[in-house]
């Protein structure tokens, strides 16, 4: 058998660190999720209708909204060290939907439903204030620049925060009490980002779930006859598929921007990932100018420079940051640093009720924390291209038993690189449930891992399987999953205290959507050029 190799520095941190977890002086990971999911008619189509407004106000709801359409909802939990409370919330906010939603249906999968063009996906409207038409016309942009397709698509964002004692410690333990603490956690979130970057094919490989797709999704993009990945399923049908895909969201017919592409945005540092979002918002493009901006008081998109706002650059994994009133993304995180990490990359599984599970929360906890404590040297640009070429492998081959990825100066197999990932990873769970009292982390681990080896064990996999055995279209077989998830939420009690506060924040929340409506002093136009000329200012720490 061959023995694995864990890195000399990823082994020195877990044994420093396991010492001041067994006597309860390292704190849990903190996490949150985003949910998003397409409202659907019972033939599985996206529906025209508003935001129930039963459903609170999406401008200001802080649990309930939608991201870019009017029809795809967004549920958001709030932060918990337990990721059973985590998605105990998240099921209570699908419960509570389902009172509301009539004959519509949450869709279950990543890639959307049957679509009729593009005029098809409604853009989500705000409401009259300035903030709720910058979120419109931003929209109105992505349209514009990308058209409404790619945004129809829905995932999981998972959001986790490391402790906060686990800093100070590390920090020591390096020697690197001369950096101010704030700089010191910033590089180090940069270090694991890096090393997410770096494996995150592993992620996409274990828990892709979107290996087919309904045919409107190509002929709404204008890409129908033009896209020799895919083979049809059965015939002349209405599916679409790769044989050996794990994630279609996330290959070249999901998420992508060419012009991003010229950033080269590898997350060697803050100030590089800042300077080059801030250079990116205040640098035209001139394909964008000729789309013009506004005309006649009608705003076609927020600005003609490659990235609207911040929030327009496509990635894997994302910094963070909770900004204040009167700041961007970019500039929280220049001020206060990095305080926690955003991982985009999560198809929904659509054979989960919530779309993600608690082993795979517990998986992915620990493959973070494997990311912060194992070596990260700086990405150079030729480094970069070649981690892109293996994602791309993975979402287009990933359960191809041929496929080698380029790691370092070596060609290696998915299953013999994923094997020694989770090598290092038993070790980092082992801290985890040190930290904990228990051995979820490392049973998560195991028991996932096994998908290495077993490729037909992958939700992708089982996608294609449970189709076959479903005989008939893709869009059909999800339809009938999302009537009967609809039908199990419907049918269960949620916690009686959050469905009080649910009921309450519907009325707040309207009242204040209504609020900032009325303070509003300045027109759009003067609140736009105030926003963008606030955005290119530097925030240094105070």
């Amino acid at each position: 058998m061959k023995v694995l190799r864990v890195s000399d520095q990823l082994a020195t941190n877990v044994d420093r660190l396991m010492t001041p977890a067994r006597k309860g002086l390292l704190g849990r990971l903190r996490r949150g999720i985003e949910k998003e999911g397409l409202r659907v008619d019972g033939e599985g189509r996206i529906v025209p209708t508003p935001h129930p407004y039963a459903l609170g106000s999406k401008l200001t709801h802080p649990h309930i909204t939608t991201d870019y359409s009017e029809a795809l909802l967004e549920y958001i939990t709030p932060v918990y060290c337990r990721p059973a409370d985590a998605l105990a919330f998240l099921g209570d906010l699908l419960r509570f939907s389902y009172r509301h939603l009539g004959e519509e249906w949450v869709w279950p999968a990543s890639m959307p439903s049957r679509l009729a063009g593009n005029e098809s996906i409604p853009i989500a409207d705000y409401g009259t204030s300035n903030v709720g038409t910058m979120k419109h016309v931003y929209r109105k942009g992505l349209d514009l620049r990308y058209g409404r397709i790619m945004q129809s698509i829905a995932g999981i964002h998972y959001n986790v925060s490391l402790p906060e004692d686990i800093w100070p410690l590390l920090q020591s333990l390096e020697g690197r009490e001369a950096e101010s603490p704030k700089g010191y956690r910033s590089a180090r979130y940069f270090d694991l980002i890096r090393n997410f970057r770096r494996n995150s094919w592993l992620l996409l490989y274990l828990f892709g779930a979107s290996p087919a797709l309904d045919r409107s999704f190509l002929g709404a993009a204008g890409l129908d006859g033009r896209c020799d990945k895919l083979k049809p399923w059965q015939g002349d049908g209405e599916t679409l598929y790769a044989p050996y895909a794990t994630s279609l969201r996330m290959s070249d017919l999901g998420y992508q921007n060419k012009v991003q592409s010229q950033l080269k945005i590898c997350f060697n540092s803050l100030s590089n990932y800042v300077g080059t979002l801030r250079h990116a918002i205040s640098t035209e493009w001139p394909d964008y100018q000729r789309m013009g901006v506004e005309e006649g008081g009608e705003w076609h998109q927020l600005s003609a420079s490659i990235l609207q706002i911040e929030n327009e650059y496509y990635s894997d994994i994302r910094p963070k940051r909770v900004a204040r009133h009167d700041e961007t993304p970019t500039q929280a995180l220049e001020a206060r640093g990095v305080e926690y990490i955003e991982v985009r990359c999560l198809d929904l599984n659509p054979f989960l009720p919530l779309g993600i599970d608690e082993p795979q929360m517990r998986f992915i906890d620990t493959f973070l924390l494997w990311c912060l404590l194992s070596e990260s040297p700086w990405i150079p640009d030729e480094e970069c291209d070649r981690l892109d070429d293996n994602r791309r492998l993975v979402v287009e081959r990933g359960r191809d038993p041929a496929l080698r990825l380029q790691v370092g100066e070596r060609q290696v197999a998915l299953a013999e690189r994923g094997h020694e990932i989770i090598a290092g990873m038993r070790q980092v769970a082992a801290l985890l449930d040190a930290i904990e009292g228990s051995d979820l982390h490392l049973a998560a681990v195991d028991s996932l891992a096994t998908r290495l080896d077993d490729p037909e064990s992958t939700p992708s996999a089982r996608m294609l399987r449970e189709l076959q055995a479903h005989g008939g279209e893709w869009a059909d077989f999800m339809t009938g999953l999302a009537r009967r998830q609809a039908e199990a939420w419907r049918t269960t009690p949620m916690d009686a205290a959050r469905a009080s506060l649910f009921d309450e924040l519907v009325e707040t929340s309207h009242q204040q959507q209504h609020d900032i409506e009325a303070e509003d002093q300045v027109s759009f136009a003067q609140f736009i050029a105030d926003y963008f000329a606030r955005a290119r200012e530097p925030r240094p720490a105070a």
